[in-house]
């Protein structure tokens, strides 16, 4: 059986000029030799990361969209007739919270958070974030404090319906009030548009971050929609960071102590 030439030793007598092998081993180690070790290089790429992020101030999270939610190439063509243009002057938002919240309002919260309770979830596609947690909590606490606030009124404007076959239902001092708590009565101090009205005069309306659907339409894209939701997350965002006890004393001083219920 004729025995198998190995192919390196036919490739060398066909190509005698060709480089060997181990000449080409011998560059690669020269090669290497030259070449940093590998924890050295790590080292440097770590070092360099260091310093870049040291000396660059990391912008604060509602003044830009992020670089990699943001797409390369524009799909939709932008129309100037839609364009909103919306508050980016901190001292404005800084003149608001005074005015909503009393003397020193504006130190209730921090920065970021200021932000973030009035940016609707419309705005920038929701990529720095929006307030629907905070109105979320918001809410509740204005809804249990409206509630409190009925039961509370002695001015005589809520009263029990008559009944239409004069009959003459169960009394007792732990029950008496319970009437008020009607969906009717409650939605006549914190109905959508009632919260939204409030808002507005408050100067909301002039720092709130959202895109509406239709600019020469603003109520018709949901704008008392949301100045309720910003205002509800005032209250959720102040809840957090100063405590129930200080919301509930702004919900009762300041919102439902001066919504004209009328």
């Amino acid at each position: 059986m004729p025995s198998k030439v190995p192919y390196s030793l036919i490739d060398l007598l066909a190509h005698p000029s060709r480089p060997r092998r181990p000449a080409k081993i011998r560059c690669l180690k020269e090669t290497s030799q030259l070449r940093p070790p590998i924890h050295s290089r790590l080292l440097s790429t770590s070092s360099r990361r260091l310093e870049t992020s040291t000396t660059e101030q990391p912008r604060p999270r509602w003044s830009y969209t992020p670089e990699r939610m943001t797409a390369p190439v524009t799909l939709k063509n932008r129309k100037p007739k839609n364009e909103f243009a919306v508050n980016e002057s901190q001292e404005k938002l800084d003149a608001f919270y005074n005015k909503l919240l009393g003397d020193g309002g504006d130190k209730f919260l921090t920065d970021e958070v200021k932000w973030l309770a009035v940016t609707h979830k419309s705005f920038d596609q929701g990529r720095r974030g929006y307030n629907d947690r905070l109105a979320f909590l918001g809410k509740r606490i204005v809804n249990f404090q409206s509630s409190l606030h009925l039961l509370n009124r002695s001015d005589g404007t809520f009263y029990d319906p008559p009944d239409e076959y004069d009959r003459e239902p169960f009394r007792h001092p732990g029950v008496d009030l319970l009437p008020r708590l009607t969906e009717e009565n409650r939605l006549r101090i914190t109905s959508k548009l009632r919260i939204a009205t409030f808002a507005q005069n408050c100067g909301l309306a002039d720092v709130l971050r959202w895109k509406p659907r239709k600019v020469e339409n603003l109520y018709g894209s949901g704008a008392d929609q949301a100045l309720a939701q910003a205002l509800y997350a005032i209250v959720g965002a102040v809840a957090l960071q100063r405590g129930g006890e200080v919301a509930v004393r702004i919900v009762k001083d300041r919102i439902l102590g001066q919504i004209d219920f009328s």
